[in-house]
C-alpha cells in the first residue's frame, strides 16, 4: 500500500522551475530516498509533502490526506527532521523533548528517545551548550517523539561522526522493523546504498532514475571499477582494452572495464611504458556513487 504518492509536481519560485512535474510513490513499510546535488530540488519536494510549502500544480497524499488541505491530519500522523533547526536555547534536551511531546497524543518514552540517538549522558544538558552533532541528534530525536506512521529524515548523519552515522543506521533499520517509513534525502550515497529499499534519484527538478540500488548499479554498470592514483594526461586510460569510461577527480582516475584481467594487463604494461606507479590501485563493483556521477555528471554536493 502506498503511503505517499506524488504526482505532477511542480513547484515555482518565481522563474525557477525548482520541481517539473515528478511523480513517484513510497511503499509502506519502506525506506525510500531521495537523491540528487545540491538544488536539484530535494529540499523543496520533501517540504512540499510535507504540508510547509504550497505546490504550484500536481497532486500529493500523505497517509491518504491531502497535506494543503488537511494539515494537522498529515502532521498529527508523521515526524519530520530538517536540516535547519531552531531549538529554546535554555532548555534541556530532556526538556525538549518533554515540550514536543506535549503536542502529540501519542509519543515515544523520553528515554527512550534518549537511547535511540544516544543522548542519555546529554539529557539534562542545554541545547546551548549542545555541540553540532549532539544537536543534529537532537533533531532527529524529534522527528520520532510522536511515533509516527511515516518519518521524513533531511540530511540525517550530516556532520555526526562514523560512529553515530552507524548508530543512526541501526535506529532506522530499528524503526522499519516496527513498520514505519522511512523517507530520506542523504549527500552520503554508501549509506543511501545500505538503507534503502529504492532511491529516486531528481537532478535539475526531474526525477531521472527510480529503482531499488542494486538494479540501478546493474542497469547501468556491466563492469568493474579500477581507481588509480595519478595526476596527469588520463587519455593513455582511455585506450586500454575492455575499458568503456574513465572519469577523473582531483588525483584519482577512475576507468571501468567489460575485461578486468585484460585490461589489468595492459595497464600494467602502460604502466611500466610510462614510468606510472601504480601503488594504491583498488579495484571494486560499481557503486550508487558510479550510477549517480553517470546520470548527473556531478558529485552529490557539487
Amino acid at each position: 500500500m502506498s503511503v505517499i504518492t506524488v504526482s505532477n509536481l511542480h513547484k515555482f519560485y518565481g522563474p525557477l522551475h525548482a520541481v517539473r512535474g515528478i511523480s513517484f510513490a513510497v511503499e509502506e513499510g519502506e525506506v525510500f530516498g531521495l537523491l540528487g546535488p545540491n538544488g536539484a530540488g530535494k529540499t523543496t519536494t520533501v517540504e512540499t509533502i510535507i504540508g510547509l510549502l504550497r505546490r504550484d500544480r500536481g497532486e500529493v497524499r500523505v497517509l491518504g490526506f491531502d497535506p494543503e488541505k488537511d494539515s494537522l491530519a498529515v502532521k498529527s500522523r508523521i515526524g519530520v527532521q530538517l536540516q535547519t533547526v531552531h531549538l529554546f536555547p535554555r532548555l534541556t534536551v530532556f526538556e525538549t523533548l518533554l515540550l514536543f511531546s506535549s503536542f502529540y497524543r501519542e509519543c515515544r518514552p523520553i528515554g527512550e528517545l534518549l537511547a535511540l540517538v544516544g543522548l542519555t549522558e546529554k539529557a539534562h544538558t542545554r541545547v546551548e551548550k549542545l555541540s553540532g552533532g549532539q544537536l543534529k541528534r537532537l533533531s532527529v530525536a524529534l522527528a520520532f517523539v510522536g511515533n509516527g506512521a511515516v518519518i521524513f529524515l533531511d540530511e540525517p548523519t550530516s556532520g555526526l561522526d562514523p560512529q553515530s552515522r552507524r548508530g543512526l543506521w541501526d535506529t532506522i533499520r530499528r524503526l522499519q522493523g516496527e513498520g514505519k517509513t522511512i523517507f530520506l534525502t542523504t549527500h552520503y550515497l554508501d549509506e543511501a546504498e545500505r538503507l534503502c529499499d529504492r532511491v529516486a534519484i531528481i537532478d535539475h527538478g526531474v526525477i531521472i532514475a527510480l529503482g531499488k540500488p542494486g538494479d540501478l548499479i546493474a542497469s547501468h554498470f556491466r563492469e568493474k571499477a579500477i581507481e588509480i592514483p595519478f595526476d596527469g594526461d588520463v587519455l593513455p586510460f582511455a585506450s586500454l582494452p575492455g575499458v568503456t569510461r574513465f572519469r577523473k577527480d582531483e588525483n584519482t582516475v577512475t576507468i571501468y572495464t567489460e575485461d578486468l584481467p585484460e585490461t589489468f594487463v595492459a595497464l600494467n604494461q602502460l604502466a611500466e611504458s610510462k614510468d606510472i606507479p601504480l601503488e594504491g590501485v583498488v579495484v571494486r563493483e560499481a557503486t550508487l556513487e558510479d550510477v549517480f556521477l553517470k546520470l548527473t555528471g556531478r558529485r552529490v554536493r557539487e
